[in-house]
């Protein structure tokens, strides 16, 4: 075996291991002028998998609405805007002085849940 391969069979397993257990990384900045606090900043950052973070209650990736949006809704937001792009293709390709009156330039608002 050669150095090379032992060193990326060795970080595979170091990130297998975190990625199973979790690793937790937390610390405080604090930031003082004549022992008056200015500034605190809290930073925690952890590195899991997410089966593991389920496991131990965090999901908030499944909440937000940003990132969990409907696979319908993209659909039809999808299409709506696909629609739109067509509209405004054939208004611009239109011979002069035949274009139609200009197109209502803002889209539906989708309702999101």
């Amino acid at each position: 075996m050669q150095v090379g391969q032992a060193r990326a069979s060795g970080l595979v397993d170091v990130l297998d291991r975190v990625l199973d257990k979790g690793l937790v990384i937390a610390g405080d900045i604090k930031i003082s002028i004549a022992e008056v606090e200015l500034l605190t900043i809290r930073i925690r950052l952890m590195v899991c998998s997410i089966d593991k973070a389920e496991q131990i209650g965090l999901d908030w990736w499944k909440h937000d609405r940003h990132l969990s949006l409907g696979s319908g809704d993209l659909a039809l937001e999808n299409e709506e805007l696909r629609e739109r792009i067509r509209r405004l293709e054939q208004e611009i390709e239109a011979p002069p002085g035949t274009a139609r009156r200009a197109p209502r330039l803002r889209p539906k608002r989708l309702e999101r849940k």
